[in-house]
């Protein structure tokens, strides 16, 4: 997530961070409440710690990017093989670097107009 160090997030922040009504959230909870787990405060508002939220992030790319059900998603959770997925999922997710002396001229210029649009939008 981007600040490592909170340590307990709203159901609304998460909901926003990935893209997910917060009633799919609550709805997970019920499918999988071995792995999302929210601690509960004043008046029954939940909170995610960050190690639950990359756990989200995980059973959301499985469930929409890879096309898997809830039965399977629970499958995983069951074999115990759920971190191994989100490891690979970690991986997928991380951009591969170009050498340098693999990056064409046109690339360099593409970047380059990025980077002025965006100082120019920033300015």
């Amino acid at each position: 997530m981007e600040n490592k160090n909170e340590y307990f997030i709203p159901i609304n922040e998460v909901a926003k961070r990935l893209d997910v009504p917060a009633h799919t959230l609550r709805y997970w909870e019920k499918q999988f409440p071995g792995a999302i787990r929210p601690t509960t405060g004043a008046g029954g508002r939940r909170y995610y710690r960050p190690d639950v939220v990359e756990k989200i992030q995980t059973i959301k790319t499985l469930l929409y990017d890879k096309g898997m059900t809830i039965a399977g998603v629970k499958k995983i959770l069951h074999n115990g093989s759920f971190s191994e997925e989100i490891v690979e999922i970690k991986k997928e997710n991380k951009p591969e670097l170009k050498s340098v002396n693999n990056i064409n001229n046109d690339e360099i210029d593409v970047a380059i107009n990025l980077l002025k649009q965006a100082k120019m939008f920033l300015d």
